[in-house]
């Protein structure tokens, strides 16, 4: 059985249903939150692309929330210098964050699931436990974008409600697998919102507008241990109950 993919901008393309399944089952399990990048540029015409589709992420009532600050070259490195020196003189307790994107009362299973991740990753790196500075350090190259030569600002209109958070949840995820698709690799990021003042500063980012996070774009490098880094994933039975099957 056939099915035809269509794509207004570049016409009517057939592909079988079995490719596209294994395709899209090859970005959703090759897709990793990188922390190490080369710094191979991406063109702007790639990221216009990935935008692109990314967009015909679903909305409710099409109202298509999401705003994208992309920043590379010159303008990617003031923003991250901004960012880094900000952020190791002060550190982030200098930053007051906008929302709540984690619990504010930490409960396994969340927890465990939390310090695992990060044992795992400190461990690669070899930090250990109670290494304040190093570990400091590491979560520093948080704001310079791990390096990769695109770093991309999502924000949102602040009276928006929840809907639109769901919404650009959606866009975001279909940019990660898209940029699969193109053999580029991204890190979305909580931490990019902490520097919001920062941001605002550099980018013009209106008050208006919350920001909602940052991702990292580029080629991984294939050489940095962070980026062996696999996490764990639920079984199905653990998370789902089928009813009627």
């Amino acid at each position: 059985m056939n099915t035809t993919s269509h794509d207004p901008a570049r016409g009517a393309l057939p592909f079988s249903a079995g490719a596209v399944a294994q395709g899209i089952e090859e970005a959703i399990l090759s897709r990793r939150s990188l922390r190490a990048f080369k710094p191979d540029p991406v063109p702007r015409e790639t990221v216009e692309r990935l935008l692109a589709l990314a967009s015909r992420a679903p909305s409710g009532t099409n109202i298509q929330p999401w705003n994208v600050y992309a920043v590379a070259g010159e303008a990617r490195d003031r923003l991250t210098a901004a960012m880094h020196a900000e952020v190791l003189q002060h550190g982030e307790e200098g930053w007051t964050r906008e929302f709540e994107y984690y619990p504010t009362k930490w409960r396994d299973p969340y927890l465990a699931r939390r310090r695992k991740l990060g044992w795992d990753l400190y461990g690669l790196l070899g930090i250990g436990k109670g290494e304040r500075d190093k570990t400091r350090l590491q979560h520093a190259r948080n704001y310079l974008f791990f390096d990769a030569p695109v770093g991309l600002v999502i924000t949102l209109e602040r009276d928006l409600p929840v809907g639109a958070w769901l919404d650009t949840g959606m866009f975001l995820q279909n940019l990660m697998l898209a940029a699969r698709g193109f053999g580029l690799d991204t890190c979305p990021q909580a931490a990019i919102a902490s520097a919001h003042t920062v941001l605002r500063r550099e980018l013009q980012i209106p008050q208006q507008e919350v920001v909602v996070c940052g991702m990292s774009l580029g080629r991984a490098r294939a050489d940095a241990i962070e980026n062996t880094l696999v996490t764990e994933r639920e079984p199905v039975a653990r998370f789902v109950r089928f009813f009627g099957f």
